[in-house]
């Protein structure tokens, strides 16, 4: 898996340090950090219904779509796949730190 995701980061990252012509990648950066967010918002969204709607297909390829353009939007601000991997091993290693939710009344 870790060599898919290091791959597709690589192939960003080449697309953003050597341009090329009719590129959707070149193309996000470009139009810079506000249509990239956008885009992961989109993304987002459109997981979020494929997820609700049942069908597996769908959702996985909307995940690949929100993946990839994470990934735009981790090397336009600097942040490796390593980084996150890391962030996500140190996470792993934890045990019963289950977060309690603030409850919010919903009759005030």
């Amino acid at each position: 898996m870790n060599d898919t995701l290091n791959n597709l980061y690589d192939t960003i990252i080449s697309r953003r340090e050597n341009p090329q012509e009719g590129s959707y990648t070149c193309y996000l950066f470009d139009k810079g950090l506000d249509k990239i967010l956008k885009k992961v918002g989109e993304e987002c969204s459109e997981t979020i219904i494929a997820a609700k709607n049942g069908i597996k297909e769908d959702t996985v390829g909307e995940i690949s779509d929100l993946i990839f353009h994470l990934f735009v939007m981790m090397a336009n601000e600097g942040i490796a796949v390593q980084d996150v991997m890391a962030e996500l091993d140190k996470r792993s290693e934890k045990t019963g730190n289950l977060k309690t939710f603030h409850q919010v009344d919903k009759n005030s």
